[in-house]
């Protein structure tokens, strides 16, 4: 049998014609190009550009719709957010990050009892209406002038839940619908989907604050969310058929097919992510890593507020200049995930890829160190935001391929939600406590350099572990019994 990176790539070579610039090539005196032959051309071309399969098209577009809408329905409020945080006092930050974790901290039990009493195809759809129905609740909240600045907290605790948490979900959806060799060519264009539609969501609110208002756009962003369930039951329909077809349909999976089917419910404790986790070195690299990650990122956004804070005076220019970084991050990134994030991996692999953004960083906390000033704080996170949803994001949601469906959903939940909000928490007050002993943003930004090098020594580690048990998945030895073992 055919592996699946073959992806028909010696026979889509052997029928394919040489195209002469016009509407038709001659594969042959005299004879025209046919329909079928146009086809193969294309799917060619398709190849050569994304490395997608025919058969993966259809399962491709809904994905990438779906990631659109998501991104683009949070990157409307997400301006917002941010200048809520301001609203809310920028004092007061590490407050709000610690709400933040401690509401995840009642997410994820309730997540883990969702998916032990219902199905893939019942629960997530349900999660999305319920997130919903909360920015339509904000919405009334905020129309009715109620005291604005609790509840500009209690939106910048919500938005900074829901966005880890719709997207953490939409990355195990991911992981449990492609294999191995799928995500590693179709991860970085699926990427590209919330790129594209996180492109999208800014300009809108750069363009629409100033004329209909922030709280205005809360509808669009619900309506957009909603579209995701329809892609949610396409890409659920696509995969129990690509199954019940078999290899001639690309079902062919790369690793053990010890996962049960989609219809079932997942069984275990509503804490099962947390058992996972701590019974696994592997899962506890991704927690230590996603702690780096989020302390690094909550620096810089610390230091982003108050920078920005000083410049500008006005909300409504400090929203529009969040929204107009968004839209530069997303800029920089769409190309990279379309045409050349599959590449990379492949060239360097996972490793040094998963390595690449940290060490980056740590030239650009250098820069912060001797120049805090907006400019620098500008480049560097735009910089650092576009390299990790390029590059570095697909490959660290790479890292879940190879684990059973439970791993998948409940203990990256875990770790994408609570260990993830719990390290911006933390950091917050350590950053507060660095501010309080009277460090300057420059000091503390030279003393993050050394906790990036970590970060990047312990994510090439994991993306050497992740290509050993993605080739052990692929070829597990048979045990006494003739079975396979899954790792």
């Amino acid at each position: 049998m055919r592996s699946g990176s073959d992806y028909s790539v010696q026979q889509a070579d052997r029928n394919q014609l040489t195209h002469t610039g016009g509407i038709f090539a001659m594969d042959a005196p005299g004879h025209r190009q046919t329909a079928t032959d146009r086809q193969r051309v294309m799917d060619g071309l398709i190849r050569r550009t994304m490395a997608v399969n025919r058969h993966e098209m259809r399962a491709l577009g809904w994905a990438f719709s779906y990631f659109f809408a998501l991104l683009c329905s949070y990157y409307i409020i997400r301006p917002m957010r941010d200048e809520m945080g301001i609203a809310g006092g920028v004092e007061h930050l590490q407050w709000m990050f610690s709400g933040t974790f401690l509401a995840m901290l009642a997410v994820v039990p309730f997540f883990g009892w969702v998916t032990r009493r219902w199905a893939t195809r019942q629960f997530l759809p349900c999660i999305y209406y319920l997130f919903i129905a909360n920015l339509l609740i904000f919405y009334v909240l905020f129309q009715s002038h109620l005291t604005h600045a609790y509840v500009a907290r209690a939106f910048f605790i919500w938005v900074s839940v829901y966005n880890l948490f719709i997207v953490s979900v939409f990355w195990s959806f991911m992981a449990d619908t492609f294999s191995n060799e799928q995500a590693k060519r179709l991860f970085g264009v699926i990427a590209a989907g919330g790129t594209a539609g996180a492109l999208a969501g800014p300009l809108f609110t750069a363009v629409l604050v100033v004329h209909v208002g922030p709280v205005n756009l809360l509808p669009v962003s619900a309506a957009l969310l909603a579209w995701t369930v329809v892609c949610i039951h396409r890409l659920i329909a696509w995969k129990q058929s690509a199954a019940t077809a078999g290899p001639a349909a690309g079902a062919v999976r790369d690793r053990a097919e010890t996962d049960p089917p989609v219809e079932k419910a997942m069984d275990g404790s509503i804490f099962a992510g947390v058992g996972l986790v701590l019974r696994s070195p592997y899962l506890a690299g991704i927690c230590l890593l996603i702690v780096l990650f989020s302390s690094l990122a909550t620096f810089l956004y610390f230091q982003q507020a108050q920078i920005v804070r000083d410049s500008f005076e006005d909300p409504a220019t400090r929203t529009a200049v969040f929204a107009a970084m968004d839209f530069s991050v997303n800029a920089i990134t769409l190309f990279f995930q379309v045409f050349l994030t599959g590449r990379i991996i492949k060239k360097i692999g996972m490793g040094w890829t998963l390595a690449l953004i940290p060490l980056l960083l740590m030239i650009g906390f250098l820069g912060l160190g001797f120049a805090p000033v907006l400019t620098v704080i500008v480049v560097v996170q735009v910089l650092r935001r576009s390299g990790n949803y390029a590059v570095m994001r697909p490959a660290r949601e790479m890292l879940y391929v190879v684990l059973t469906r439970e791993e998948k959903y409940k203990a990256k939940n875990f770790i994408d939600t609570v260990v993830y909000r719990g390290g911006d928490a933390l950091s917050a007050w350590v950053y507060t406590g660095l501010q309080g002993a009277g460090l300057a943003a420059s000091r503390i930004a030279l003393a993050a350099v050394p906790l990036a090098g970590i970060w990047a020594l312990i994510s090439f580690k994991l993306g050497k572990r992740q290509e050993r048990m993605a080739r052990s998945a692929a070829n597990p030895p048979p045990d006494p019994k003739g079975e396979f073992h899954h790792d």
